[in-house]
């Protein structure tokens, strides 16, 4: 942590209009842990927040962080998806990714997938047999993004995004700095193609330094502190590891960090985002997001009957030590 260091003073910087409104603090939460796939360690990043707040997000699990022994680094098998988009940044470690369409790669310290499930795809994500063997540092995001209705049966789609295609704006003062990782954040374009407008951004607050972020007014924003602790908004608000604050009324999100980190962390560690809220129903259930409880069960039935793809015959397979 952080995934990808820069030399602030080489980046472009933020330059927040005069007449910009900070964000205030609707709530702080902090989420239960649990697992998931094969039984690696998550924390359920949303749990208890309006899904209106959420909006045009469904799910967020931190994977992690977690020091694996030899043997011990699980992944997720081979499982179905239809109706919205998966979002997976790797902060520390690898993971292998392969699905039905065709797509797949390796994801490395601080690269992302963005795949677009859209009418139906397989897919696995597990770590490579050189990980499971040594085991070593795992820690990671994934983000579910719904898809509008009218685009919810489009071809499924995988876009491969690693660490060196973001796009990095320091502060003002060049103390901290901002990886744009999918969307835009003030004109400065992030990889990858969405169908909503939105911003992923991981935000590195140096020790006792504060950044004031332009951020669309238009746009919700969530706040998760991936590590170490500090302020936010504009009634600056504690926050600290594993906690979200929901953000609202407002073009600036401001964050500040704790002069003294706790010895796990170098920086406060935050991962923002937003996006335009979709505002249409939804129903999420297992691995669909759709509109309907009846498409809900028309998934199901495509998938028990073959037609969201099929296994390749090269497919990877979670590796046993």
């Amino acid at each position: 942590m952080p995934a990808a260091t820069a030399d602030a003073l080489t980046l472009p910087r933020f330059a927040p209009a005069p007449t910009a409104v900070s964000r205030s603090v609707l709530s702080v939460t902090r989420g239960p842990r649990a697992f998931e796939g094969e039984g690696f360690p998550v924390r359920r990043a949303f749990a208890g927040v309006p899904s209106d707040q959420l909006d045009p997000f469904i799910h967020m699990d931190q994977m992690g962080e977690v020091e694996y022994g030899a043997g011990e680094p699980k992944g997720t098998p081979w499982h179905p998806h239809r109706g919205f988009e998966t979002f997976t940044y790797l902060i520390d470690g690898q993971f292998l990714h392969q699905d039905s369409n065709g797509g797949g790669g390796v994801i490395l310290d601080g690269g992302t997938q963005y795949m677009t499930a859209g009418d139906g795809i397989l897919h696995i994500e597990t770590p490579p047999e050189a990980l499971v063997e040594s085991g070593g540092l795992f820690h990671g995001i994934q983000l579910w993004i719904n898809l509008p209705r009218d685009k919810k049966r489009i071809a499924p789609q995988y876009q491969d995004l690693q660490g060196g295609d973001s796009v990095m704006v320091a502060a003002a003062d060049g103390g901290s700095y901002v990886r744009v990782l999918a969307g835009a954040v003030d004109g400065h374009q992030g990889p990858g193609i969405s169908h909503t407008p939105l911003a992923i951004t991981h935000v590195t607050v140096a020790p006792g330094a504060s950044i004031s972020i332009p951020w669309p007014s238009n746009f919700n924003a969530l706040a998760y502190v991936l590590a170490g602790s500090g302020a936010i908004g504009a009634e600056q608000r504690i926050i600290s590891e594993g906690q979200l604050a929901v953000l609202v009324k407002g073009d600036l999100i401001e964050i500040t960090a704790d002069a003294k980190q706790d010895s796990r962390t170098e920086n406060l560690e935050v991962f923002l985002i937003g996006g335009v809220p979709l505002r249409e129903p939804v129903v999420a259930y297992g691995p669909f997001v759709m509109s309907t409880v009846e498409e809900i069960q028309e998934a199901f039935e495509d998938y028990q009957k073959g037609r969201l793809g099929s296994v390749p015959a090269n497919a990877i397979q979670p590796h046993r030590a």
